[in-house]
């Protein structure tokens, strides 16, 4: 029962540092390099890439390289620009109309 309740506990404190934008990977020590498992290639330890799916990540972790926006006007939308990385937020009649955004998350 101890067992049960240590590791709920511990499980309890993990959750906070858990987020849909983020994940980490455990490098095995003495490697000198890892593999992206989107793009499936190859990275230096310490390095810092950006892959196909807009996440900067490193040989210990990858985390989204763009914030979500969260609060703008209900005339506006957000659409993400895949190439760029990151959401344009404009008028949903009039596309060349940027509009303000007051809250995002990520990054």
């Amino acid at each position: 029962m101890q067992n049960y309740l240590l590791a709920l506990a511990l499980l309890v404190c993990a959750l906070p540092s858990v987020s849909a934008q983020c994940f980490q990977k455990l490098p095995t020590p003495g490697m000198e390099q890892c593999q992206d498992h989107v793009d499936n290639t190859w990275h230096d330890m310490g390095s810092t890439w950006i892959n196909s799916k807009c996440m900067r990540c490193t040989c210990s972790d990858c985390c989204a390289a763009y914030s979500t926006p969260t609060s703008y006007p209900e005339d506006c939308e957000a659409v993400f620009d895949q190439k760029a990385c990151k959401y344009n937020v404009h008028k949903k009649n009039d596309p060349s109309v940027s509009c303000p955004v007051h809250g995002a998350v990520g990054k």
